[in-house]
């Protein structure tokens, strides 16, 4: 099953990197972009049957820096119960 896992700073942390690109695209004339943040994407292949739980604690053990970061889980191509 692939997984997609979304990483974003925490609302009111600093992010200096988003800062940069939206200074940049004002620089290029890009007008009415309010504000930029940067996250990341993590995609993983895992086994069918890894659960829930185990994928919310790689992401609180070591995909995501908890005092500064949310994450949030996606399942790709999952299919749906019947």
């Amino acid at each position: 099953m692939k997984v997609r896992i979304m990483v974003r700073l925490k609302p009111g942390v600093l992010d200096p990197q988003g800062r940069a690109v939206h200074h940049a695209l004002e620089g290029l004339g890009f007008d009415g972009v309010e504000d930029v943040r940067i996250g990341r994407m993590i995609e993983m292949d895992v086994a069918d049957g890894t659960s829930d739980d185990d994928l919310d604690r790689m992401c609180r053990q070591l995909l995501a820096n908890m005092v500064i970061e949310d994450y949030a889980i996606e399942k790709i191509g999952a299919e749906e119960p019947a």
